[in-house]
């Protein structure tokens, strides 16, 4: 393949990081992903949003960890050794997200997204870019901006 071909193949491609929450598959676009880490225990905040598990220590850098299944409206996780922390990186903000497990690495065709159905919540479909039908599964692809928001983080989340 030449480069030209290469940098063509690659614009219509999305690399993206899937995982678990509960029986559900979700993914997001692995150029936000900075690390994947198994469960670390979080040092609680107070007043923090329901769905803040705390804030843990990275290599210096300490970062706030999100229940993302219950950002999402979903039962909260109790997190256990099976667990996984996503690293992300949000605009200049680095924040963790703890899910069930990561399962896949998906290379996938702009064109295979599918908009969000019209039936979802005005809030649902704020936090997905997409649905992607694949192989039999359905991932809802995370629109991380619109998870991680400073006015829908709650006070001192993101700052």
């Amino acid at each position: 393949m030449t480069e030209m071909q290469e940098s063509g193949a690659s614009a219509a491609n999305n690399e993206l990081i899937a995982f678990r929450l509960g029986e559900q598959e979700f993914c997001v676009d692995i150029m936000s992903v900075r690390d994947i880490r198994g469960w670390t225990p979080t040092t609680p905040l107070p007043h923090s949003s329901h769905y803040v598990k705390g804030v843990i220590n990275l290599r210096g850098a300490v970062l706030p960890v999100v229940d993302l299944a219950a950002r999402l409206g979903f039962p909260a996780a109790e997190p256990s050794a099976r667990h996984v922390i996503i690293i992300t990186q949000v605009g200049r903000q680095t924040i963790g997200l703890l899910v069930d497990a990561v399962s896949d690495i998906l290379t996938v065709n702009s064109s295979s997204i599918q908009p969000t159905p019209n039936v979802a919540s005005e809030l649902a479909r704020s936090f997905m870019k997409g649905v992607i039908a694949m192989e039999g599964r359905m991932i809802s692809l995370i629109a991380l901006d619109s998870v991680l928001t400073q006015n829908q983080a709650g006070p001192g989340l993101l700052n």
